[in-house]
């Protein structure tokens, strides 16, 4: 069983000490015409083939939320618990899909196939994840909604599975909850380490806490993982449609597209976790949760492991503008 608080007990119980005082390393910065203005820091942690470290900068070894980054070990316990998912609606077990139309469609689809409704999520109404759909959102006049929420393929899965098991609905989102426990079971025995601390998401979930190195390791068992097992099959499902793990528009399709067997996922706060088709893998948080971070120190570690796709130059530019004009960028630090 998971180290998980029982039901009731706060949020903020056992917060785990900090590791030390120590600024972590700078892992971008932000530069306009010519001056360095901002610095983002954070810790990085990149495994091997072997699943040894082979680079650690920061500290890799404290527990930190991995936030959405751990939807692919959630859409895996459903899996577990007996639900029959695969292909688009598996991959949107594992999405923070950015709210575009094929997104909200599968969405109804699945809920109207296990007998549910909007009204049966327990996550919050939100507008899309994407700026050009929020946009679009907003100029039709459309209001917050549980469906659009990035989260709600997630939701609708770990409903479903209560249903084939005869589970409380109402409290699925409870810690204690059979679903919830297995989620924390999952996640302790892919990262190799125990739960440090449950929070609340801002989906609702419960939120696990494991070290960088153990978020890495939980993405390589993933991926590594055999075809007919949950995590292999959910691994599966990510490769074959990324589309619905982010959007049209976002850095974790686009790797994964052009990437081949590659498993990419964000969460928020500014956490990344990468696991490559050789068995390498890869986590980092930005310790201020900017996420405009991200991409660029994404390009920058990926070329560091002589991963060299057309994509990176993408990710890398991050530019600044200035009225109308470019005049800086936020740029990957060395390292």
């Amino acid at each position: 069983m998971s180290s998980l608080p029982p039901a009731g007990v706060p949020a903020h119980a056992d917060v785990p000490p900090s590791a030390g005082t120590a600024a972590p390393p700078v892992l971008a910065e932000v530069v306009r015409s010519g001056f360095v203005e901002g610095r983002h820091r954070g810790s990085l942690v990149v495994l091997a083939a072997d699943g040894s470290v082979q680079q650690a900068l920061g500290d890799v070894t404290s527990p930190v939320y991995p936030r959405s980054a751990n939807k692919p070990v959630q859409a895996a316990a459903v899996l577990h618990a007996g639900l029959d998912l695969a292909g688009e609606r598996l991959a949107l077990a594992a999405a923070s899909h950015s709210g575009e139309a094929f997104h909200l469609e599968l969405v109804e689809r699945m809920l109207g196939e296990y007998g549910l409704s909007e009204a049966d999520l327990q996550c919050p109404p939100d507008h899309p994840l994407d700026p050009e759909e929020q946009a679009a959102h907003a100029a039709a006049g459309r209001p917050r909604a549980r469906i659009v929420m990035n989260c709600s393929g997630k939701h609708t899965a770990m409903l479903a599975a209560c249903e084939r098991n005869g589970w409380p609905r109402d409290s699925y989102l409870t810690p204690g909850h059979p679903l919830q426990q297995l989620v924390a079971e999952r996640l302790a025995a892919l990262s190799g380490e125990p739960i440090a601390h449950t929070g609340t998401d801002g989906c609702g979930a419960p939120l696990l806490a494991i070290s960088l190195t153990g978020l890495a390791r939980t993405f390589r068992a993933v991926a590594l993982a055999g075809a007919r097992t949950p995590e292999g099959r959910v691994a599966a499902a990510m490769r074959a449609h990324p589309e619905y793990i982010a959007g049209t528009r976002r850095h974790d399709t686009w790797l994964m597209r052009e990437l081949p067997g590659t498993l990419s996922k964000m969460g928020a706060e500014a956490v990344q976790a990468v696991a490559l088709p050789d068995g390498r893998a890869l986590a980092f948080k930005i310790e201020d949760g900017s996420v405009r971070a991200l991409a660029p120190v994404l390009a920058r570690v990926l070329r560091s492991v002589d991963v060299h796709i057309p994509l990176l130059d993408r990710l890398a530019e991050a530019p600044l503008l200035g009225g109308d004009a470019r005049v800086g960028e936020i740029r990957a630090a060395a390292f």
